[in-house]
């Protein structure tokens, strides 16, 4: 298994990079938020990778930790739930606000997530109860992040669809007064086209 790569970025593209490893060039998908924070053409970039593996095909995952990684290996473990799903989620929540989310038994932030409907979140959270290390439901402050955001454009009259479109691309690593401001954005640029 390829766990680790570290080498030049030769190429970016919407969903992927090529790395340059020795001669060799591996192309790696990544979230579009990692995409975002590696660097450009010809720089080094140290990724660790998972190497996922079917009959007809074999993709190579890249992650800008270790954590993240591993999360990815959990959740494409769970049944109903492949890459592009993996993918999204970790896309939608970091490691940490998926802890807390699973803490507080709030499958609603789950399905902020594209792909998961309110049957799915509530499957996922079933399965993540048991292989996660969840902090103590007592000490999850009122909401999360991605729930008290939600929670607000809902409390405007937006749609669940309409929500998890604008929350899709945004970073989860911002207070609840940023990610609410430019969930609104976006919002107002779809209504507006």
């Amino acid at each position: 298994m390829i766990g680790r790569l570290r080498g030049q970025v030769a190429e970016k593209r919407i969903d992927s990079i090529v790395i340059d490893v020795e001669g060799v060039g591996y192309e790696i998908v990544v979230m579009p938020r990692s995409l975002l924070e590696i660097a450009g053409v010809g720089e080094e970039v140290i990724l660790h990778t998972h190497l996922y593996t079917r009959e007809d095909q074999l993709s190579l995952f890249g992650f800008g930790t270790v954590e993240e990684r591993d999360l990815f290996r959990l959740l494409i473990g769970l049944s109903g739930i492949g890459t592009k799903v993996g993918l999204a989620m970790l896309g939608t929540i970091s490691p940490s606000e998926l802890r807390r989310v699973v803490a507080a038994d709030d499958t609603d932030a789950l399905t902020a997530v594209p792909g998961i409907g309110k049957r799915t979140a509530q499957k996922i959270m079933l399965e993540l109860r048991t292989k996660l290390d969840v902090l103590e439901v007592d000490s999850v402050a009122s909401g999360t992040t991605v729930g008290d955001v939600r929670d607000a454009l809902a409390g405007l009259g937006y749609a669940n669809e309409e929500i998890r479109d604008a929350m899709r691309e945004l970073p989860n690593d911002l207070p609840v007064e940023d990610l609410l401001r430019l969930s609104l954005r976006e919002l107002g640029k779809k209504r507006s086209s």
